[in-house]
């Protein structure tokens, strides 16, 4: 009788084991690939799934999106720039059965031909367009890894460059094209500056041309502004056409003095 109760109770704990070892939990992120005497079963879960021990072979695929980093890769640019380029992807199984039947590993997979993927595109780029227009890199980026992930089961939603390092004597180099782009920019606006002031100039002596009044209105308006600043000099415009006449004088009286000295002395001899 003794024998027969510990009989019974080994097979109990036998079948218990078996039944714990058969059951098997699958969360919601999670498929399971199973194989029964390496036959595929197909996708199993989520919830309670049961497998028999020793007969069937479990593999757990997480569908949840995957942040994979590109490790920095030494790229020559279009113009033969070396530079150092890193990148980021994004991924998840869509399709469990292909990525265990198609790929040994998917992620491993994935960030091999991330990498060789990001040296090509890259180097078919220059170093301009790889620091001014990354949306579009990284659109060619996603669109390459994707098909060839697609065959894998995977899905590849977002692909992004993070850094670009490029060497120090380069940097220095745009350093200072930016600066000469500036200084042009600067002298640029300081010539139509000029431009500008100088038609504006022509424009408000045209006007005071036609009314002279204004003209002298425009004087005395000068002779108070310099008198508000309390100078020991005090500057007093007259109008070419009263100096004119009055120089004119001036220098015919000279040019007559000259004319009779000369004269004279030549009657002397």
């Amino acid at each position: 009788m003794p024998s027969e109760f510990i009989l019974a109770l080994l097979a109990l704990v036998l079948v218990v084991a078996l039944l714990v070892a058969s059951v098997r939990v699958i969360r919601e992120y999670e498929r399971a690939v199973t194989f029964r005497l390496g036959r595929l079963r197909g996708p199993l879960g989520p919830g309670i799934v049961v497998v028999l021990p020793f007969l069937d072979k479990l593999v757990r695929v997480d569908l949840r999106v995957v942040t994979l980093t590109i490790p920095p890769q030494e790229v020559i640019t279009k113009d033969n720039v070396t530079a150092r380029v890193n990148a980021v992807v994004m991924f998840k199984v869509v399709d469990p059965v292909m990525s265990v039947m198609s790929v040994e590993n998917h992620a491993i997979a994935t960030s091999q031909f991330a990498q060789t993927t990001l040296r090509s595109v890259v180097g078919r780029a220059d170093l301009d367009t790889l620091l001014a227009h990354r949306a579009d890199l990284n659109e060619d980026l996603a669109e390459s890894i994707a098909q060839q992930a697609r065959v894998w089961g995977v899905e590849v939603p977002v692909v992004e460059i993070k850094d670009v390092e490029i060497p120090e004597i380069m940097q220095r180099a745009m350093a200072r094209e930016a600066e000469a782009e500036r200084e042009r920019r600067a002298k640029v606006i300081s010539a139509h500056g000029e431009l500008q002031a100088s038609q504006e100039l022509r424009d408000a002596a045209l006007t005071l041309s036609e009314a002279p009044a204004s003209l002298q209105l425009r004087y005395l308006q000068t002779l108070l502004e310099l008198g508000a600043d309390q100078n020991s000099t005090v500057v007093f415009p007259l109008p070419m056409d009263i100096v004119g006449p009055l120089l004119g004088a001036v220098s015919k009286f000279s040019s007559d003095s000259a004319g009779a000295g000369a004269s004279a002395q030549g009657g002397a001899r």
